[in-house]
């Protein structure tokens, strides 16, 4: 797998990759997403571009849906998956609209860094890769978008357990319940965090996310 070029000087594609595709190789089972793809949300987001860091776990299982980025799924995908049905929920409740398909790499393109804590998942079998190594890139990665203030959005225990790798001040770390359907109503629903993060950026003299319609302006 090609590193991002934009990461490439993490240690992590030195001292952990290699043994991540020893074990990937010697997988009998479908990997997910494709090899092409495993990178995409770094690929997508240089670290100067990142302005909103949301982690998810790993990528979802069922073939022809992940693609690389966090909770986001192949504009064909039908019905979404449910922990982005959700969110859609959310994004309904807070602005009246969301995005018309499960493709979220419009988000991508504004800065927003979709990085799951595991890059692979066997079909079928998800978090069969969660302690494949995967965690120490995310943690590589929060500690270095800590050096300028960045929003992270974490939703979930599992997500929050990697805030004691954002370190520095003036960062908005927003926690919250996960959206999967088993947390969704205990504390998802209605948090806000959209207009939470474009409130934070605007009272930076940011220019807020357009959360919900691809290539038209926030």
């Amino acid at each position: 797998m090609r590193p991002p070029e934009a990461w490439a000087e993490l240690p992590f594609f030195h001292d952990d990759l290699p043994r991540i595709e020893a074990a990937l190789a010697a997988e009998t089972r479908q990997i997910l997403p494709p090899a092409p793809q495993v990178f995409a949300a770094l690929d997508a987001c240089a670290p100067e571009d990142v302005r909103v860091v949301i982690l998810g776990q790993d990528p979802y299982p069922t073939p022809g849906h992940a693609h690389g980025l966090a909770f986001s799924a192949e504009p064909e995908v039908r019905p979404l998956p449910r922990s982005l049905g959700n969110i859609y929920k959310e994004l309904e409740a807070e602005f009246g609209a969301c995005p018309p398909t499960a493709d979220l790499r419009f988000w991508a393109a504004q800065g927003v860094l979709l990085l799951n804590t595991a890059l692979t998942v066997p079909a079928g079998s998800a978090g069969a890769h969660a302690k494949l190594g995967w965690s120490r890139l995310t943690e590589q990665v929060l500690e270095t978008l800590s050096e300028t203030p960045r929003a992270f959005i974490l939703w979930g225990n599992h997500a929050q357990g990697f805030a004691k790798h954002i370190t520095g001040g003036d960062h908005l770390i927003l926690r919250s319940a996960h959206p999967s359907p088993l947390s969704a109503r205990r504390g998802f629903f209605g948090s806000r965090p959209f207009s939470r993060v474009n409130d934070w950026l605007i009272a930076r003299g940011d220019t807020p996310i357009n959360w919900t319609t691809p290539e038209a302006p926030a």
